[in-house]
């Protein structure tokens, strides 16, 4: 007497004793593409209300007052150019997080006409503002 196949998500067992396993069932493709989508889907809703904001050479807050005093500068260490030419610009300290950081020195290509002034704390009324560094033309 021939046996029918066992029913869908029916229990097996090759042996008598043995733990019963389910059937293993193959996902068609519509059902990956509609898992693939939802999963993008889900992605994009979870990233896409994350905005990163790089703590850089904004300083101040792009000009937003600061009412702690910055600390005096650090000294640096300030190494041979990595090319002939290049000039120095001093590191500051920067506004990011609700405190000051320090933002180290840099070596960069001189720009022709033009002088650097450096990034400087200004008072302000009851604070501070960061004046940023800037090329500016002899």
């Amino acid at each position: 007497m021939a046996s029918s196949p066992p029913a869908r998500g029916a229990a097996l067992s090759d042996k008598e004793g043995d733990t019963p396993a389910l059937l293993e069932i193959p996902m068609s493709v519509p059902v990956i593409r509609r898992a693939a989508l939802a999963a993008t889907c889900a992605s994009v809703l979870l990233f896409s209300g994350c905005v990163v904001a790089p703590y850089g050479p904004a300083g101040g807050g792009y000009g937003d007052m600061v009412y702690a005093a910055p600390p005096p500068p650090q000294q640096e260490m300030i190494g041979v150019a990595p090319i002939a030419g290049h000039i120095w610009i001093g590191g500051y300290w920067g506004w990011g997080g609700g405190r000051h950081q320090w933002v180290p020195g840099r070596w960069v290509a001189p720009r022709q006409g033009h002088v650097w002034v450096p990034h400087a704390w200004v008072r302000s009324g009851n604070g501070w503002r960061l004046n940023e560094g800037r090329w500016q033309r002899r």
